[in-house]
């Protein structure tokens, strides 16, 4: 049994991605919750945590999203969801809007990504951390190397959030230095300071999983803070089952990262 930590629902508009023509990189994306079913049966996943499917600049697609995830929660029990919330000043009500479905069954995330626009600074993100104590919720954060989303930013997130909020780094710091700064300590030193961090290796370069492995049964820690994410459509879900299969084979590490983690947050 596979649980699925990070995954999104909704398509895309095309859109003219880095100056080239419009395009609709994600072939996989589901439009409709029977799309979304029908995958989860294919590939055998037994729970998933669905997200708004998001990365064009138009911030009332992602948002647009949030009713549809909510209404797949409500719809199969192996379902549970995370809502799209931005820090940005230019989306405050419709953040406002999103969090009054903050109580709903089914919701156990709210998903911030500063992709898109805003930093670690606005004072957006006050309401959302706040609707997560209040709701009992995780924060998803993108990582990716650079700029607004990358670990040496996000990271300061954990500092300041984490004693009472559950943060989980999507993409384990996004590339090579993302990786190489939390397996080297950042990510056990969080830990040990009993701050409540989690990430997902989706996206990760090879010897990362390979890594944060090893590294867990040398200290001893953080088997419990791993979670199996395929980040459909954008990730590739036999690829990142199989590379972390293999990282995580006859550890401990392995029953935590596809089950019971994904239980503790989101059941």
């Amino acid at each position: 049994m596979i649980f699925d930590a990070h995954r999104h629902l909704g398509v895309l508009p095309a859109y003219p991605f880095y100056g080239g023509p419009p395009v609709k990189p994600d072939v996989t994306a589901r439009s409709t919750i029977a799309g979304l079913i029908a995958d989860l049966d294919r590939e055998g996943t037994a729970r998933a945590l669905i997200l708004p499917n998001y990365g064009v600049p138009d911030p009332d697609v992602a948002f647009g999203f949030n009713d549809l995830v909510v209404e797949a929660t409500q719809r199969d029990d192996r379902l549970r969801c995370g809502l799209w919330v931005s820090a940005l000043e230019s989306d405050r009500a419709r953040t406002a809007q999103a969090l009054k479905l903050a109580g709903e069954p089914g919701v156990r995330a709210l998903k911030i990504s500063f992709l898109l626009g805003g930093s670690i600074d606005d004072p957006g993100l006050t309401p959302i951390f706040a609707a997560a104590r209040e709701h009992n919720l995780v924060v998803h954060v993108h990582t990716s190397p650079g700029a607004a989303s990358d670990i040496d930013k996000v990271g300061q997130l954990v500092d300041r959030y984490g004693d009472d909020v559950r943060i989980h780094l999507v993409h384990f710091g996004g590339g090579m230095s993302g990786h190489i700064k939390l397996v080297s300590g950042r990510f056990f030193d969080w830990i040990a300071a009993g701050k409540q961090v989690y990430t997902d290796l989706s996206w990760a370069i090879g010897f990362a999983p390979r890594w944060l492995a090893d590294e867990i049964d040398r200290r001893g820690i953080g088997h419990d803070r791993v979670l199996f994410a395929s980040d459909e459509p954008w990730g590739d879900h036999a690829g990142e089952l199989a590379r972390l299969r293999a990282a995580a084979a006859g550890r401990e590490l392995s029953e935590a990262v596809f089950r019971t983690t994904f239980s503790k947050l989101y059941d």
